[in-house]
């Protein structure tokens, strides 16, 4: 290993000194010397605080563990009256008003699909921002949306049955959105502009036009013979793609070829759940990857079919505008959010006298710095057109924690020379403290705060182990059918909107998890906006467009102002814990299920954390149905075991046995992926066999609940275990 770079009090990794000295630092209005020294000072102060919030997390817990273990019997009104007492709970502060400023309207004022990527993954990275325009007729052909079966299956060619029945919906969508003042889009011939306005000559000879005139904003190509027409509705953007010549184009009347849904307003670049990084080699490939998307030049070679080709990020798209024939212009990419590691994990990749760092410092000094590239650029296409940085801080624990990130960040913009309040914060609602908390939370960083948003993996996770020692919980499947939930989804949208964040920022809802099954998610993730979210998360830029679909049925902007009012108290039904029911304990049978279920997601998602460094990716549960799986899902099937040997609900002998038949379940399911390492076969490989196995029986012990620092210890005794074994090959 290279010697590292001694500065100061620090020492630096090679890799990430030559990437930040050599890459990030040169076009920036600030020089190596400066950086080093200004992130020394910062890690210098802040790293004392930082250690004392875990503290406090730690002293926290065994308040709760020792005040659960007393009780005979819990009741909402004794544990509001001990979270107080403790200063676990706090009184909310009153007419708490966020004043954010300078945010772009794809968070402040214009509600869509959100997407969240591991960073780390290039590929990925590229095909989130570019999702900003997906293809409604492919979303429709490739999903379930419309029925799979008999002669409307896809097959391995084009089905032309199909294809139909896909420009059939999409015209009927059509219809919904920007109807006709006579007709239907199904039997249009012609689209063509006259005088500014849209002209419709329909298959019998008669002309129309939209009943909404406004609705049509620009177009491509010739007034007579337009090869695209933009349309907005619910401030989004959808364009006709008229082609009569394209293989689509020609076998409809009118000649459209597709219709390009604007779809993934905002991505989260994700440095954290979805992403294993463990190490300076790691971190640079993530910084080196938010460098590409900043700079605008990210790029990354595709084979498919034994063709190569580059993606790119994609340009803007310009339009002649229907008012006057002058340009008009639209972002082609999505508006980037990075998300930050949170306050636990360190990371050797620099070292403050001879410790390692905490990785959350680090991302917030380095990830900030890597923006300058975007917002002092003179180039003409930007990330952010209002010159803010965009940073969800995930697994914060309370206002002090959320005071300490505004601290940190305060602290990173003076090291930057950038004004005040140029690093905005995505609170992420997903832990106990927190969401029990939110107003007080809110409060602590009302002149940064652009983003609140509600997990229901982490957050249960939270909920179990913070009352690990009240009783067992229920299965994971009730666990969303009880009231505790259902406050927390509500009141993190009340509270959002009591403390002024419509039309200054973003009130999201979680993640849609099953990217094979769009139709039950048509079905039902309508109901975040109806919520009163303005956006979710999708898995997948196909998911995005299909999502935005929602966005033209609700005007999610609309509806805030029918349900903003007082928030409701609903701490007695969040204090409400989720536990089995006395009276209707689970079978022998239902037990096993739950944790065969649990145990098999566990390895799943381990054995390619741990053995091939992935931090997301689509894993089949245990019904071979893929799951868009990060370490939230991780969190809670842990903690959901713990819990249930905790109070013998099933045994250690239980859960060894189920152990030992999932991870050969989990080695078939993956038998088919060249760079799968197994764990059961004579040449497979323990690590991540075992790390799954101490998730479960260590996991009382691990803080909060917390996967990483399991993982990351055996993902690099993996990268060591395969560094020999490539030298001894070699030898």
């Amino acid at each position: 290993m290279q010697k590292s770079i001694a500065i100061g009090h620090l020492n630096i990794a090679p890799v990430l000194h030559t990437f930040i000295n050599e890459q990030v630092l040169p076009d920036t209005r600030v020089s190596p010397d400066h950086f080093w020294s200004a992130f020394e000072a910062l890690l210098i102060k802040l790293t004392p605080q930082n250690k004392a919030l875990l503290k406090t997390r730690d002293n926290f817990q065994k308040q709760l563990d020792d005040w659960y273990q007393q009780q005979p019997d819990i009741s909402t009104k004794d544990t509001k009256a001990f979270l107080t007492d403790i200063g676990y709970l706090v009184t909310p502060p009153d007419n708490v008003q966020i004043t954010t400023s300078h945010v772009d309207d794809e968070i402040a004022r214009n509600a869509g699909p959100q997407l969240v990527v591991p960073i780390n993954n290039a590929r990925y990275a590229l095909n989130a921002v570019n999702a900003r325009w997906g293809s409604l007729y492919d979303a429709f052909y490739g999903t379930d949306v419309i029925d799979t079966r008999g002669s409307l299956a896809p097959g391995k060619q084009y089905n032309t049955e199909r294809g139909q029945a896909v420009i059939e919906k999409a015209k009927q969508w059509l219809d919904d959105i920007i109807p006709l003042e006579q007709g239907s889009h199904l039997n249009v011939n012609r689209y063509q502009i006259t005088n500014h306005n849209l002209l419709i000559t329909l298959s019998d000879g008669t002309t129309s036009t939209l009943k909404n005139t406004a609705a049509f904003k620009g177009y491509q190509g010739e007034t007579k013979n337009p090869s695209a027409l933009l349309f907005e509705h619910n401030r989004l953007h959808f364009e006709l793609q008229i082609d009569g010549n394209a293989p689509i184009g020609k076998t409809d009347t009118a000649g459209i070829n597709d219709i390009l849904i604007e779809s993934a307003l905002t991505t989260i670049m994700d440095c954290e759940d979805s992403v294993a990084a463990v190490d300076a080699q790691d971190k640079t490939q993530v910084y080196k990857n938010w460098l590409g998307l900043m700079r605008g030049d990210l790029q990354v070679d595709v084979t498919k079919n034994g063709k190569t080709h580059t993606r790119s990020m994609n340009p803007d798209r310009v339009y002649n505008s229907a008012n006057n024939g002058e340009s008009l212009t639209l972002k082609g990419r999505s508006l980037m959010f990075i998300r930050n590691v949170g306050h636990l994990m360190q990371n050797d990749a620099i070292l403050l006298n001879d410790e390692p760092v905490f990785e959350g410092l680090m991302d917030a000094m380095i990830t900030a710095c890597i923006a300058l590239h975007d917002i002092d650029s003179p180039k003409s296409v930007h990330n952010s057109q209002c010159g803010s940085v965009y940073i969800v801080k995930p697994k914060m624990h309370g206002p002090e924690e959320v005071a300490f990130t505004h601290t940190l960040f305060s602290q990173v913009e003076q090291a930057l020379g950038l004004p005040v309040n140029t690093l905005k914060m995505g609170i992420m609602d997903e832990e106990r403290r927190t969401s029990l908390n939110l107003q007080a939370c809110i409060a602590q960083a009302n002149s940064r705060v652009v983003f609140i948003n509600t997990g229901f993996l982490d957050r249960t996770g939270d909920e179990i182990h913070s009352s690990m020692h009240a009783g067992a919980f229920a299965p994971k499947a009730d666990l969303k059918n009880r009231p505790w939930i259902a406050a927390y989804e509500q009141a993190n949208v009340a509270t959002g909107l009591h403390c002024g964040l419509s039309g200054k920022a973003q009130i999201g809802k979680g993640m849609w998890p099953m990217p094979d099954k769009m139709h039950a998610m048509m079905d039902t993730k309508i109901a975040h906006l109806e919520a009163g979210a303005n956006t979710a998360w999708v898995p997948s830029p196909t998911a995005a467009t299909l999502h935005a679909l929602h966005y033209h049925q609700v005007d999610v902007m609309a509806l805030h102002s029918r349900l903003h009012q007082q928030p409701q108290d609903y701490l007695p039904d969040m204090l409400t814990l989720p536990l089995l029911d006395q009276d209707s304990h689970p079978d022998t049978q239902t037990c096993q299920r739950e944790l065969d279920n649990n145990v098999q997601g566990i390895l799943g998602y381990v054995v390619r954390w741990v053995h091939q460094g992935i931090g997301c990716s689509k894993v089949p549960d245990i019904d071979n149905v893929g799951l868009m799986e990060d370490r939230a899902t991780l969190r809670i099937s842990s903690q959901h075991i713990a819990n249930w040997l905790l109070h013998n609900v099933v045994s250690k002998q239980q859960v060894e046995e189920s152990l030992e038949r999932m991870a050969k379940l989990v080695d078939n399911q993956n038998q088919h992926d060249p760079n799968y390492i197994p764990m059961t076969t004579e040449s497979g490989v323990k690590i991540g066999f075992n790390t799954a196995r101490d998730l479960i029986f260590e996991g009382t012990r691990q803080p909060n609940g917390y996967t990483e620092p399991l993982l990351h210890e055996r993902r690099k005794q993996m990268k060591q275990y395969l560094q020999q074994h490539s030298d001894s090959a070699r030898i």
